[in-house]
């Protein structure tokens, strides 16, 4: 039942995404100071995502000399990251300003910090590889 009923709302969540004018039916203006802080922070995570994007491409285009298959695992990890955090940006931004209209705490997440923990995995393991001369 539990399970059903996060299903539902997880698809309510997500409708959203494509008619965001839904959301003012919900509570209460809030005031436009907050809507633009929340807009903001979606704009820095759509950019966050840009930039891991990027730098998977980077990855595949400028280091031919790293062995294949670990430039092809550290492509995948980069563009899947950023995919993660473009879906994760509408969807953080739709559950605050529904929180904030509802008068209700805003949402908290582990994105952050498994983003930050893989992000610096991988360049650990970048840094070890180069070190250790294994990038031929």
């Amino acid at each position: 039942m539990i399970l059903i009923e996060g299903l539902r709302s997880a698809g309510r969540t997500v409708r959203l995404w494509w008619a965001p004018a839904r959301i003012r039916e919900e509570g209460t203006t809030p005031d436009y100071r907050f809507s633009l802080a929340n807009e903001r922070t979606f704009l820095a995570w759509l950019r966050t995502g840009l930039a891991l994007i990027g730098g998977g491409f980077a990855v595949d285009q400028f280091l031919p000399r790293l062995h294949p298959w670990l430039r092809l695992a550290c492509t995948v990890v980069l563009l899947v990251g950023g995919a993660l955090c473009a879906l994760r940006a509408v969807n953080h931004w739709v559950r605050c300003e529904r929180a904030m209209r509802r008068g209700e705490d805003l949402p908290v997440s582990r994105f952050p910090t498994a983003l930050a923990l893989a992000v610096g995995a991988l360049a650990a393991a970048l840094v070890v590889l180069v070190l250790l001369g294994r990038t031929d």
